[in-house]
């Protein structure tokens, strides 16, 4: 399983927040956001720290997709 962060994206898009304005909201690193944008891990406080800042249930800013459909989206 892998993990996409496309909902977090949506989600930034409809508040209107840049990705500069949530790390800084949110309180986390320029690198955990490059991770984020990159769709690889990150650790659960980073996640924690994006569902407070942005009010919102861990399932909405990120799923689990299957390995074969990440692959054929590259």
């Amino acid at each position: 399983m892998a993990v996409s962060y496309n909902k977090l994206w949506k989600m930034l898009i409809d508040k209107d927040i840049n990705k500069t304005e949530l790390t800084r909201l949110a309180g986390i690193t320029t690198n955990a956001m490059a991770k984020l944008g990159r769709n690889e891990d990150v650790r659960v406080k980073t996640l924690e720290k994006l569902c407070t800042s942005l009010d919102c249930k861990l399932d909405d800013i990120m799923e689990f997709v299957p390995e074969n459909k990440t692959k054929k989206g590259k």
